[in-house]
């Protein structure tokens, strides 16, 4: 497997599969529930593992032929 297939799937195993082990309100960050807190933290971190993604796919590279 790719490792940009592996690096898209980081974020919906993140959000998804561990949401329910964080479900938590006790614990405040940033003024935010637990669990607002951890979407946020995926929403910011998709968009950084996107960005990576982007940059490491050769249809985006110059000059680079889809396959």
């Amino acid at each position: 497997m790719k490792l940009i297939h592996v690096l898209s799937m980081i974020p919906t195993i993140g959000m998804l599969f561990f949401l329910p082990l964080v479900n938590r309100v006790d614990p405040f960050v940033l003024g935010m529930p637990f669990i607002v807190f951890w979407i946020f933290l995926w929403v910011v971190l998709t968009t950084s593992i996107m960005a990576i993604v982007f940059k490491l796919d050769p249809a985006n590279q110059e000059g680079g032929d889809v396959e």
